[in-house]
């Protein structure tokens, strides 16, 4: 794995992911793709039927000799001919001989790895669900729990933690269409030969190809150029936007654990140890873990960029490369995605705390409430300006703003000092944040609900 901080030591469950990019899932890959081929040119009378029956029964994992298909390859030095040489020994002879017949081994290939990636983004597709799930939780819980609302590092008006999570689970509705509506364009399967003319089987090609695409539940390429990759590209593009959502709630998480902060926590189990020297220290371990590996993602479609501009109909270097920075999105994303789901299921928000550093400017962040309700009597202009006055008089000389409010004769003309109060207290100066909680905690809930039935 190439993940900066992966799962290998804790206890995060990877939901079979890590197995569905390993080797033997390649090679089973590769056999489905050759059979599904094999079908439908028998389908078309490109082939016998009986040897498409026979290429079926051989092409199992069991059926293949690694031992021998690791000798061929240290004597030829392909990556697929080994392969195909002892699929064949596996078949009986005359059956062997329409093994792979009128195509190319990237056609196998690049095909094979899409289905994968398809395998994985159905796992996504379920983890987007339960990040939702768990989110909507945390929004309808918090959703009347009043902070300070921060824009520029600073305070500025108060909000709830719940309005704050409603705008993670906005953008996380957002990425499940994203990654809903990319399928049709980048799970696409290519059977059209060596250039992708379909010089071999010209009369059945295109028919071939469209079959074998509906046996393996893909799409077909309109054009099955080896030489495409900016589908690989958009996916490999959505999965980073995914992890900069993620990346987000971690950034988040990370700077409000500070304990001169210390509006939320990590789930903590007992015996987590923080550092070597420190005995005390307790780290965010999730947050830190999506962090890098999010970091390290962004760069990969951007490699995808200069490698897919290779000329001409196909070359190697690209393919190639992109066979490695598309595995390396895909364990890159997963270690981001199980991290956030467990993460937003166990983090713990603190409600007093929060509502502590709201009041730390003892009122000041409520200032456009002051203005808000002073402009009904002087105008917007004119309370903007008196409020900027008493606002910077608090600041600089150190009252507090309740005392510079009444102290002040056109306020404490036009307000009783009970409604100053009010006007100060963050609680009374939330907006619609609750609900807007109440509404995405909703929708979220009702997208989990989507996803569970639809990517099973």
């Amino acid at each position: 794995m190439r993940a900066l901080y992966d799962s290998k030591s804790k206890t995060i469950n990877n939901r079979g992911i890590k197995h569905l990019l390993s080797d033997e899932e390649k090679y089973k890959t590769w056999l489905m793709f050759e059979v599904a081929l094999a079908q439908a040119q028998a389908e078309e009378g490109f082939i016998p039927e009986e040897a498409a029956k026979h290429i079926k029964e051989a092409a199992k994992i069991e059926n293949i000799d690694f031992e021998e298909m690791d000798r061929i390859y240290r004597k030829i030095g392909h990556g697929f001919v080994p392969f195909l040489k002892v699929l064949v020994q596996a078949c009986p002879e005359e059956s062997g001989k329409y093994i792979h017949y009128g195509i190319t081994t990237q056609n196998i290939q690049q095909s094979s790895q899409l289905y994968m990636v398809k395998q994985v983004h159905h796992k996504y597709m379920q983890l987007i669900g339960e990040i939702l799930r768990n989110l909507s939780t945390l929004a309808e819980e918090h959703k009347d729990a009043v902070m300070a609302g921060r824009t520029h590092g600073r305070h500025a008006i108060p909000i709830t933690y719940g309005y704050k999570v409603s705008v993670w689970i906005s953008e996380f509705i957002e990425c499940y269409q994203r990654m809903q509506e990319v399928e049709k364009r980048v799970f696409k399967i290519m059977m059209g030969g060596a250039v992708g003319t379909f010089s071999s089987m010209p009369e059945v090609g295109p028919t071939v190809q469209k079959r074998v695409a509906e046996l393996t539940g893909m799409y077909p390429m309109e054009v099955p150029s080896r030489n495409i990759s900016t589908h690989k590209i958009e996916y490999m593009m959505n999965l980073a936007l995914m992890v900069n959502i993620c990346h987000k709630i971690g950034e988040e998480v990370y700077s409000t654990t500070l304990e001169e902060i210390a509006e939320v926590s990590e789930g903590f189990s007992e015996g987590t140890v923080g550092s070597s020297t420190m005995p005390h220290k307790i780290n965010p371990k999730l947050a830190k873990g999506i962090i890098a590996n999010s970091q390290k993602l962004y760069s990969l479609p951007g490699v995808g960029m200069y490698s897919s501009v290779r000329p001409y109909e196909g070359d190697s270097s690209s393919y190639m490369l992109f066979d490695g920075i598309l595995e390396e999105a895909l364990e890159l994303t997963t270690e981001v995605l199980l991290r956030t789901e467990e993460l937003t299921r166990t983090m713990v928000p603190h409600r007093e705390r929060m509502l502590h550093n709201v009041w730390r400017n003892k009122g000041l962040d409520n200032t456009e409430n002051v203005m808000m309700e002073l402009a009904n009597k002087l105008g917007k202009d004119k309370s903007h300006s008196l409020m900027y006055e008493i606002a910077m008089k608090t600041a600089n000389e150190g009252e507090d703003f309740y005392t510079n409010l009444i102290a002040n004769d056109l306020i404490s003309e036009e307000f009783t000092e009970e409604e100053v109060r009010d006007m100060i207290d963050p609680s009374n100066y939330i907006g619609l944040s609750v609900e807007i909680a109440e509404k995405e905690a909703k929708r979220g809930n009702e997208i989990a609900r989507e996803i569970s039935e639809k990517y099973q």
